[in-house]
């Protein structure tokens, strides 16, 4: 299904309580490449960073440009010009458990000015690109946030944790299998297509991965017009016995101190398609010379190579956070869209307070793993498991990651029929460990 969302119209009720502060929520031009770039200089301003060169603009505004573009100005501001409040939005999709997809309102550069803080805007953004997705029927919300304290409020749960490796190569002695492929030096740029396939065919076996392109893509790789950041960057693939690319690690190499036998490896981005693959690679960056230390920041939370070190306590995991945040606005869509791993029947007793997944609903999953959902106006079947719970928790449990158990613990959810979190644990879990490789 394609999405018109970059014309949707602008959300009235927002548009309307900001014009009581004499402030104006419109859409930027992005064809419009001067008003697209002070749009640009506002949202860096706003997450602190330096003003963008000419050189970075050229590269950046051709990538966003297919984007929702939403910003709040300020007519009596001395720089009227310059957006107060920046947001922008597109449909990507969103791999969910069973290896399936849904298109999902990624939502990225919020910010508000200093100058403007404490007056709602952020508030009236949210709500505005939440109302705007839904009036499409884009059936759930995600972001990657700065700060994790701020949407709960919108009906965002976290989904996806993520964790920062560091791994001390003197004591890591490799004792996983031994992989029977090619490792090679490539260029980035000879990456770009094929790397590209490799990533995409990945991504539906973990839940929490997004089809991404463009500027996502190809910062990874170095080649988004950073020539400092192109020229430090290492990459090498893996092919198997067939000579098919089943995955690739970009790295740099960066001198600790002043003694040049101790290096730290920096690890820009892994992916495998293949164990295999996993192993031949992280075999290689371990017995790198002249490295003392490997750095993998956004990494999975459960990673196997913990299990094929002889040394666990040589992997310090650290920042460990929420990473992807999901919003579900269309709950019959969702839940039916991924797959389980119990069958089951399920009562779903779900609050939100901006409206949208409001409501008494019977999830029914059968032994495929596949699920049907409906409104419940009667009773409730005598076999049903039962819960209540918030929509941010209901985005929290929908990639599997979160167990119902845990926020029943935590009471953030209500068993209304004793046994009902161990049933959904069971069908709700999924196999793989939910993770999200990229920022965005």
């Amino acid at each position: 299904m394609k999405y018109e969302y970059a014309a949707a119209p602008l959300d009235a009720v927002s548009a309307e309580r900001l014009a009581t502060q004499g402030l104006d929520l419109a859409l930027v031009d992005t064809s419009d490449s001067e008003a697209l770039a002070t749009w640009l200089q506002a949202e860096n301003r706003g997450f602190h960073g330096a003003r963008l060169p000419q050189s970075k603009l050229e590269v950046q505004l051709p990538h966003i440009a297919h984007r929702r573009t939403t910003g709040v100005w300020d007519p009596d501001s001395a720089d009227a010009a310059s957006p107060v409040a920046t947001v922008s939005t597109w449909v990507m999709d969103l791999t969910v458990p069973g290896e399936r997809s849904i298109p999902a309102w990624a939502v990225t550069a919020v910010s508000v000015s200093p100058t403007h803080r404490r007056r709602g805007i952020g508030r009236a953004l949210l709500e505005a690109e939440l109302r705007t997705a839904a009036s499409l029927n884009v059936p759930v919300a995600v972001l990657t946030v700065t700060e994790a304290t701020i949407y709960g409020r919108y009906g965002f749960g976290p989904s996806v944790m993520s964790a920062d490796w560091t791994i001390d190569t003197t004591r890591a002695r490799w004792i996983g299998p031994e992989a029977s492929g090619t490792l090679s030096f490539v260029e980035p740029e000879t990456m770009l297509s094929d790397g590209y396939d490799l990533v995409q065919r990945v991504r539906l076996q973990s839940p929490g991965q997004v089809k991404f392109t463009g500027i996502l893509w190809e910062r990874l790789l170095g080649v988004n017009g950073d020539p400092e950041s192109t020229k430090s960057l290492r990459v090498v693939r893996y092919d198997d016995d067939e000579g098919e690319l089943q995955g690739f690690a970009a790295y740099r190499v960066v001198e600790i101190g002043e003694d040049f036998t101790s290096h730290r490896l920096d690890l820009a981005y892994l992916v495998s398609a293949t164990d295999e693959a996993y192993a031949g690679l992280w075999h290689f960056l371990l017995e790198i010379d002249l490295v003392s230390t490997i750095s993998a920041p956004l990494r999975t939370i459960d990673e196997p190579l913990l299990w094929q070190l002889s040394d666990q306590r040589a992997v310090r995991r650290t920042g460990v956070r929420e990473h992807l945040w999901t919003r579900i606005l269309d709950v019959p869509v969702a839940l039916t869209a991924r797959r389980y791993s119990a069958p089951g029947i399920f009562v779903l007793d779900v609050s939100d307070d901006l409206g949208f997944a409001d409501g008494l609903f019977l999830l029914t999953v059968v032994a495929d793993g596949s699920a049907s959902v409906e409104l419940l106006t009667g009773e409730a079947p005598d076999d049903a498991a039962a819960i209540a719970l918030t929509v941010d928790d209901l985005g929290a449990l929908y990639l599997g990651g979160v167990s119902p158990i845990t926020l029943v613990r935590a009471g953030r959810v209500t068993e209304l029929r004793p046994g009902s979190a161990a049933s959904l644990e069971a069908s709700f879990r999924s196999p793989v460990t939910p993770w999200l490789s990229i920022w965005f």
